[in-house]
């Protein structure tokens, strides 16, 4: 309890444990207080020492979303927030559907080869979304992981060691202040360092296969501590030497004022220099763990080792294992010999299938021989050329389905390895370690390379690290989702083959012609697919003539008012016009004009959502996090829902089979037999063979 009668809640002693509505006990200072009503007139009742706790609770309480942390700017009485997270922006929810798309086969490329030359080819939904899964599909392979030795190997500029700029120390190393160090100098073996060009100076620093680059500023640090305990040991050797200088000159001795000769002098002037290399506890020095055992104690020593252990041992003052000789566990081990009991004999009649298991001196004589193109007798120059989509898309298949990839290395067993090469001889090889297969496909002809049908399900490999395999990845409000998975996925995307797109029979000849099926119940629009946005979309079949603006009687007149019909509404009333639009027609509705762009940008906490915008942050140390730096307002790419669909008024698609080019009849006038006339012939005259023995066998029964 406090002083003034109150716990450590804050609470009195009275009102902590009263929940009494018509509490009557009488008001005192220091064990209770009055009893009032919530002020936000949500009906609760309590003691006035209680607000504070009640605020916690009250329904009606003004809170942020609990999405704020996310970018929901919104605030709201606490009894909305379960309602408000239906329609939240912040409440971010990403589509994980995925689907498979294999490549085409050889024998079948007349119906990919036409409908690729085709004008409106892009207008054939299931076309036009094969082509945007080959593109994704071809930017994710990269030529240097399938084809190594067909890339282009780079050779990067020679790193300068990080303490090799330290100049050496010669016999005029020490003075009076302490360590000189001559920058111009070589390196630590007395080689002069060629100083780098800023050619090369911008290849070191855009080079990614340099190690530990990103470590140099520590390195770098070091050293320069390292420089100062140098300077700082010189300038300690210097004073201990000036000390004994004096001393000696003060004590009494007998040759105190002899006279030195002239090859005194000189031998006292040429001092032997102080070797700095094994008087500092830097890891490169030699001797620096002897003289650490000496110096400090068992503490010190232990966390020396933990912080510069890695150090110590790449400059080989550590060793990486304990050797055998010094390993008092196991360093006095003897291997024992193993022993096999066999208790099963292989009977006779086993013969081995595999050629190892055999005895080698009896089986047949093989010699080593290379095999090469040039045993076929033609030039390099004359080989065929292969193309590098479909070799690539091979490889790709082949690694997909069977684990591995064509004439790979494997190894069979703990002695056999069996070795296998595939050379491909491509027109624009070498490459570029950085290109991809969608790189190379922009220099050749239009094509597709991958099938119009999907799978949505298959056994046949692991989808998580397949080549093969696509994902949604379009990010809705969670009340825009269950919209989204209906219409996109299972209404158009599953249906696209057969019901919701019908070809024509003879596609498998060649014909391109299709025709959809179904359209809105509602509205009359057609389904089509945005390449940009990479998702379906309905376009409206609106009247020609709204799409006409305000023709302009003067050219000259200013920009401002040659505005067309729409945009000369007031802002409100444009705003309640958009407010009627879906999210993707508002998305392209804000790309118009500038106009357009704000009054699109009122609706962005009524139909947009937000997103954080992460960054990566690298440190000077070397570190590096994700910080979220902004938040990212758009639009999702859901178009109307719609409910129901109904066939739409088409033709017949046996309308179309009359003007087929693909659809060639063959009239005969001559007779044909068939093949089952000849078994109704026969069928009455063994029926009557039959009745006539039955007739026999009676009659002799009867007499």
């Amino acid at each position: 309890m406090g002083r003034n009668g109150t716990s450590s809640t804050g609470l009195h002693k009275h009102c902590e444990k009263c929940f009494n509505q018509h509490c009557k006990v009488p008001v005192e200072i220091f064990t209770s207080c009055e009893v009032i009503s919530c002020r936000l007139h949500c009906g609760a009742t309590f003691h006035l020492c209680k607000e504070d706790e009640h605020h916690l609770l009250c329904p009606k309480a003004m809170v942020p979303c609990l999405n704020a942390h996310y970018g929901c700017p919104m605030s709201m009485p606490r009894h909305r927030l379960a309602q408000h997270l239906e329609v939240c922006p912040a409440s971010v929810v990403c589509c994980s559907l995925e689907w498979n798309r294999w490549p085409i086969l050889e024998t079948d490329t007349t119906f990919y080869r036409n409908a690729m030359q085709e004008p409106n080819c892009l207008d054939q939904l299931d076309l036009a979304m094969a082509l945007r899964d080959q593109k994704l599909l071809f930017n994710s392979i990269k030529m240097d992981t399938l084809f190594p030795e067909l890339t282009e190997t780079i050779t990067e500029p020679t790193i300068q060691e990080p303490f090799g700029a330290v100049g050496g120390i010669g016999s005029d190393g020490l003075e009076a202040g302490g360590l000189h160090i001559d920058e111009t100098a070589g390196g630590l073996d007395g080689q002069e360092v060629q100083e780098l060009t800023e050619e090369e100076r911008l290849a070191l620093a855009k080079s990614k296969d340099v190690a530990c680059l990103e470590n140099y500023t520590m390195w770098e640090g070091m050293f320069k501590k390292e420089m100062e305990g140098c300077r700082q040991t010189a300038k300690n050797l210097g004073d201990k030497s000036d000390q004994s200088k004096k001393k000696e000159g003060q004590s009494p001795s007998a040759d105190k004022h002899a006279i030195q000769g002239p090859q005194d002098v000189q031998e006292s002037n040429n001092v032997a220099p102080v070797d700095l290399s094994k008087t500092g506890f830097a890891p490169w020095q030699d001797g620096v763990l002897d003289r650490l055992r000496r110096e400090v104690n068992v503490a010190e020593y232990n966390m020396y080792l933990v912080h510069n252990g890695c150090m110590l041992i790449n400059f080989g003052q550590l060793a990486a294992c304990t050797p055998k000789e010094k390993d008092f566990v196991y360093g006095n081990l003897e291997p024992i010999e193993v022993q096999t009991i066999h208790a099963f004999n292989v009977p006779k009649s086993f013969t081995a299938k595999r050629t190892h298991l055999k005895d080698p001196s009896h089986g047949a004589k093989k010699a080593h021989q290379n095999v090469d193109t040039s045993d076929l007798g033609v030039s390099v120059e004359e080989l065929p050329k292969s193309d590098e989509v479909q070799t690539t898309l091979l490889c790709c298949l082949e690694k997909e389905l069977k684990g591995h990839q064509i004439c790979e290395t494997v190894g069979t067993d703990g002695l056999y390895v069996d070795l296998g090469t595939q050379t491909y001889d491509f027109p624009s090889a070498p490459f570029k370690p950085d290109t991809t297969l969608a790189d190379i496909a922009e220099h050749k002809s239009p094509n597709l390379s991958v099938q119009i049908q999907t799978e949505c399900v298959t056994r046949r490999h692991n989808k998580s690290s397949s080549a093969f395999t696509y994902l949604c990845c379009h990010s809705f409000r969670r009340d825009e989702f269950p919209w989204h998975f209906r219409n996109v996925h299972a209404d158009i995307q599953s249906c696209l083959t057969g019901w919701f797109i019908q070809r024509c029979p003879l596609a498998y000849l060649g014909c391109t012609y299709s025709q959809n099926h179904f359209r809105p119940s509602k509205h009359r629009a057609t389904v089509s697919y945005d390449q940009d946005l990479g998702t379906f979309a309905l376009q409206p079949k609106v009247a020609a003539s709204l799409y006409k603006g305000i023709k302009t009687e003067n050219s000259e007149r200013k920009r401002a008012r040659n505005l067309d019909s729409l945009s000369r509404l007031p802002f409100e009333i444009l705003q309640h016009i958009a407010g009627f639009l879906d999210s993707m027609s508002i998305c392209q509705l804000s790309q118009v004009s500038t106009l357009m762009r704000e009054v699109c940008g009122t609706l962005l906490q009524q139909k947009g959502m937000v997103s954080l915008k992460w960054e990566k942050k690298t440190y000077s140390h070397g570190g590096s996090c994700w910080k979220a730096r902004k938040k990212v307002w758009e639009f999702s790419s859901l178009f109307s829902p719609v409910d129901k669909w109904i066939f739409d008024d088409v033709p017949s698609m046996a309308e179309h089979l009359k003007v087929c080019p693909y659809y060639q009849t063959e009239s005969r006038s001559e007779p044909v037999a068939l093949a089952s006339i000849s078994e109704v012939t026969e069928r009455p005259e063994q029926s009557h063979s039959l009745v006539s023995q039955f007739l026999n066998t009676g009659k002799g029964h009867g007499n």
